[in-house]
């Protein structure tokens, strides 16, 4: 949509508004008023989100769907604290039961607002996170490493940078691996992880397998809300071992 026919398409909208019409949108309004922050949203996604519970529009007597102001910023809630915080949906759906219940949903995540847009101004200058670009002085910056830890996190693998830029992923390894220097251990010592991440990759890509060949955006939502969850259950079963040899030094 190009800027003259979003600025009429807006103003028709406020029109209806204003002269005590509830305003309405059809799913294809709604993807033109979220493409440009979610490039990767679909009409099948919004779908499957509904599917979820997450999202309920009202429905014309033949069935169409018709989406509130307040189904869109709920939207945007879902979508950015997917792809930005990386949540798996039934924590989002957490989230969202505890805002219809008017409660102020506990551990939020940092920059996120449920009033009066749930999705923040601060965060929503931010919404393409997998795409930020960041250079090596940025990263260091940001992640307090120094210029010999950047150096060797990108000697040992654990960070790399495509066209001279790193991104968030790259920052919160950055940021680990820091804090982790802090107690003597060194990127050197950190290479395993990158490895045991490659492996537990390989078995959440085998078991959605099914999910991900097909092409359909229903499809692709659902295999990314799989391996979000079947990611979290390695990450605890990790946690839960090394939690476990930890205690034995307590005994």
């Amino acid at each position: 949509m190009n800027s003259s026919a979003r600025s009429q398409w807006v103003d028709s909208r406020a029109g209806a508004g204003r002269h005590g019409v509830p305003v309405v949108f059809n799913i294809g309004e709604v993807l033109a008023q979220l493409t440009a922050d979610f490039p990767s949203v679909t009409a099948s996604k919004i779908r499957f989100y509904e599917e979820k519970g997450l999202i309920t529009p009202q429905r014309t007597p033949a069935g169409y769907r018709q989406f509130s102001d307040a189904d869109v910023e709920r939207l945007r809630f879902v979508l950015a604290l997917q792809r930005d915080h990386y949540l798996p949906l039934k924590v989002i759906r957490d989230y969202l039961d505890a805002i219809d219940r008017g409660e102020t949903p506990a551990n939020l995540p940092p920059g996120v607002s449920i009033a009066p847009r749930m999705v923040s101004d601060a965060l929503a200058s931010e919404l393409k996170g997998r795409t930020r670009r960041l250079t090596g002085e940025q990263l260091r910056a940001e992640s307090g490493a120094s210029a010999e830890l950047l150096e060797a996190m990108v000697s040992y693998s654990l960070v790399e940078a495509h066209d001279g830029f790193f991104d968030d992923h790259a920052l919160r390894v950055a940021k680990a691996c820091t804090a982790l220097n802090a107690h003597g251990l060194e990127p050197r010592h950190l290479r395993p992880f990158q490895s045991a991440a490659e492996r537990e990759f390989g078995l959440v890509e085998r078991a959605v397998s099914p999910l991900s060949s097909r092409r359909d955006g229903a499809s692709q939502a659902r295999a990314a809300e799989a391996a979000r969850e079947i990611a979290e259950l390695c990450l605890g079963l990790h946690s839960a071992l090394v939690q476990g040899r930890i205690s034995k030094m307590e005994r």
